[in-house]
């Protein structure tokens, strides 16, 4: 059965123990958890695992963010997102050998993180540099026995399935945030999972609402105020064996909003929570 989980960003923890208490504030027992603060030694690797087990909350899967992501504008981002620059290359490669290394220490089946912005419609993805990088990556994780999943949402689906198609064989896969599409304006996330679908290895728990100006961020919302129509979400995903994870990363009641969030999943879907 699929476990419902949080994100352990969207609680914004000052501390392992305060990360724990929380997940348990939310009603729930499973996190995906940010491994940047191990890894730059915020957080102590065994601190946190000791404190998730004394309030019996597991970690289903792990999350890495690249180096000096500038997420303030679209065009900001797309700029600095990711993997892409070539500046951050070395340091990303770095981290994530490092990232690894704390997932396998975890026994953590998968990562995810945002790839950075993917051309459209480009004939020469597959002999790109972004895939290159990729693929390097694939190796690294792969290694510690953990998968990658990329976070949805920078380009459209159907460029990110010729993405998926140029990376056959690597075992990265898709972490499918529905609320992402609509934030970045790259289309209808319903249509957008049922294509993207046998790709997807876990799914955010998010909704927004559309920008009314062309090339600004959408709004993102708790979950069932936005545009996710999450009757059909849930139809699509049936039958697949993958977590849900709530994120929420706005607004000033992280905690009920993500409980109600997972008010909204537990209705529709038969979860481990």
């Amino acid at each position: 059965m699929s476990r419902l989980g949080v994100c352990s960003w969207s609680l914004q923890p000052d501390s392992p123990s305060d990360l724990a208490s929380k997940v348990v504030e939310c009603g729930l027992k499973y996190v995906q958890l940010a491994l940047d603060p191990i890894r730059d030694g915020s957080w102590g690797l065994g601190e946190t695992v000791r404190s998730l087990d004394a309030k019996g909350v597991s970690i289903v899967s792990g999350m890495w963010a690249p180096a000096r992501e500038d997420y303030s504008t679209l065009a900001s981002i797309r700029e600095t997102g990711g993997i892409v620059p070539d500046e951050t290359w070395g340091a990303n490669l770095a981290a994530a050998r490092d990232v690894a290394r704390i997932a396998a220490a975890l026994k953590l089946p998968l990562v995810t993180f945002h790839a950075g912005f993917v051309p459209e419609h480009d004939a020469r993805l597959g002999d790109s540099t972004l895939v290159d990088r990729l693929r390097q990556l694939a190796d690294v994780f792969g290694d510690e026995g953990v998968r990658l999943g990329l976070e949805t949402g920078q380009e459209h689906a159907p460029t990110l399935m010729l993405l998926m198609s140029c990376l056959e064989g690597t075992g990265i896969g898709v972490n499918f945030d529905p609320a992402n599409l609509i934030l970045y304006g790259m289309g209808n996330p319903i249509p957008s999972l049922a294509l993207l679908r046998r790709h997807v290895m876990q799914v955010h728990i998010k909704d927004a609402l559309p920008s009314d100006t062309e090339g600004a961020w959408g709004s993102e919302v708790p979950v069932g105020d936005g545009q996710v129509d999450w009757t059909s979400f849930f139809d699509l995903i049936d039958g697949l064996s993958i977590d849900c994870v709530i994120e929420r990363e706005a607004g000033a009641s992280r905690v009920d909003d993500v409980r109600r969030a997972a008010g909204v999943v537990i209705s529709r879907r038969k979860v481990l929570a």
